[in-house]
């Protein structure tokens, strides 16, 4: 394929995290308003990157108010090919302990209030049976085995839930009975929105504690485990960062295999396209123009 260009979307502070402070600012317009925040464009490991603060400056988004279709739409104008997302979550597995990684494979959509796709004016139905890109996915595990004291989980599937309150106990036990192994509340519709954009998509899970279907030792104090979470948010966030940059320093699998997801409105375009208003086809021309007739 063409040439890789990254594109790293976290929370707040992520391109301090990634050493990654100076560059080129981009304030981008684009048909579904401004992104989250301003993007930067920047180098890491040697490569071009753009970085992109999901909840804005000042984690002021909360999930459901982040502009996902902006987000996903901006860095598609920059020349992103593959996004590269990471969040915190909580674990629904015992063995999916806290300050450990995971390489998620799959998604249950438990969003309500969200838009979830960018075609509101023509029938666009893309595959999406595996969410996750596999040729990132097996990126990221080998970069994985590079890493020392960190464990990185292949696999594991990520219930989304609107929020922003967390779970019931109920709701909690039910998620682990679909089979879910972690509860977040931003993969959706970033991962089925960048899948439309013909977008490759990875997502590093960051757990921090147990879900709540795990009772805590009786009389342990709030605080403290307040406490307990932030250390195993700063334990994650230090092996993202090294998985992230072990990563970015070889991209030759990404380079010489190709994405299920560039090919995906391939065939995910049911309306005639001689039929779809000229202006709409413009103004989404980022997205599909390939795939009309000049």
């Amino acid at each position: 394929m063409g040439q890789v260009k990254i594109g790293i979307i976290g929370g707040t502070g992520l391109g301090e995290a990634l050493g990654a402070e100076s560059g080129q600012w981009h304030q981008i317009e684009t048909p579904f308003g401004r992104p989250s925040a301003p993007i930067l464009q920047t180098q890491l490991q040697g490569r071009s990157v753009v970085v992109l603060q999901r909840h804005g400056a000042g984690h002021m988004l909360s999930p459901s108010q982040v502009p996902y279709r902006a987000n996903i739409f901006a860095l598609k104008s920059l020349g992103v090919t593959h996004i590269l997302a990471s969040g915190a979550t909580g674990s629904l597995r015992q063995h999916y302990a806290p300050g450990d990684l995971v390489i998620v494979d799959q998604l249950i959509d438990k969003t309500h209030c969200r838009v979830s796709t960018f075609y509101k004016c023509a029938a666009v139905h893309v595959e999406f049976a595996d969410p996750f890109c596999p040729v990132m996915r097996q990126w990221l595990l080998d970069a994985a085995t590079r890493m020392e004291d960190f464990r990185v989980h292949d696999g594991g599937t990520y219930v989304c839930m609107e929020g922003p309150a967390f779970s019931t106990r109920a709701e909690s036990q039910l998620h682990r009975s679909w089979g879910g192994d972690l509860i977040g509340m931003t993969a959706m519709p970033e991962a089925k929105l960048a899948r439309e954009a013909e977008m490759a998509y990875a997502l590093i899970a960051m757990p921090t504690d147990y879900d709540c279907w795990k009772s805590h030792n009786p009389g342990t104090d709030r605080q403290a485990l307040l406490e307990e979470i932030r250390t195993n948010l700063e334990r994650a966030t230090r092996g993202n960062i090294g998985l992230m940059k072990a990563a970015i320093e070889d991209l030759s699998m990404l380079e010489h295999h190709r994405s299920p997801a560039h090919t995906a409105l391939d065939l995910a375009i049911w309306s005639d396209k001689s039929s779809i208003d000229r202006a709409e086809v413009e103004r989404l021309a980022i997205l599909w123009g390939r795939h009309f007739a000049k």
